[in-house]
């Protein structure tokens, strides 16, 4: 008869992948495959490693469940395991920001009015977009993009924000998403574009979580202006 994994042993487990999850590089490793599969090689540049440190860190990942990879050619792709692992980051990231008072912080801050905070989750955007009267815009890198994106969504690197403003129309809503629901780009990218007269709003989730839940996504790469 099997047996059942006693308490004591499932929190054994929990402290062990506590412990894998207990590095900075593993996580921002994490966040980078969560955009879509990527070779070691990519992963190390994204993450400001070298390709031993980021190999290393990635196979830690891989004995813990939280990656699994495949070969193509001669390279070897990663891409996020099985399980609960999305809401698993975000719930750390959610908890360090409440312990840090982040949120408070930018409330309070005179920079960050609370009006700049509005957002809209993906029921609301499917509908706005079934409606054509948004301007969907992905802010995150183009190698992110071209991995994958919501449909229609034009990309604006945020870096290349102010010089590129003039791509996106003037006469409807701008809707910006990045990396996640805890993904700053997109929060100061509504700044920028309210602070030039745009009408912006920030979409709650970022592409992984869309991707999760099932919803259609697109491949290739970037379109460049809707204008």
């Amino acid at each position: 008869m099997t047996r059942l994994p006693s308490a004591q042993s499932l929190v054994q487990d929990s402290a062990d992948l506590a412990r894998t999850l207990g590095h900075p590089h593993r996580l921002s490793l994490l966040e980078h495959i969560a955009q879509g599969e990527r070779a070691v090689e990519s992963l190390a540049q994204l993450s400001g490693l070298s390709v031993a440190n980021a190999s290393q860190h990635l196979q830690h990942l891989k004995r813990a469940g939280l990656v699994q990879t495949r070969r193509d050619g001669k390279r070897v792709l990663y891409r996020l395991g099985d399980g609960p692992i999305l809401p698993l980051l975000a719930a750390l990231r959610e908890f360090s920001e409440q312990q840090r008072h982040r949120v408070q912080t930018m409330v309070d801050d005179s920079v960050y009015q609370p009006d700049t905070l509005e957002a809209i989750d993906c029921d609301a955007l499917l509908q706005r977009l079934q409606d054509g009267d948004v301007t969907l815009l992905d802010v995150r890198t183009e190698a992110d993009y071209t991995l994958g994106h919501l449909p229609g969504a034009i990309n604006i690197p945020f870096e290349e924000l102010a010089q590129r403003l003039a791509e996106l129309p003037a006469d409807r809503p701008v809707v910006a998403y990045c990396r996640g629901p805890h993904c700053l780009l997109s929060h100061d990218t509504v700044i920028a574009l309210r602070a030039r007269g745009l009408e912006a709003l920030r979409l709650i989730n970022g592409y992984p979580q869309w991707q999760a839940a099932g919803l259609a996504v697109e491949t290739g790469p970037a379109v460049q202006s809707l204008t």
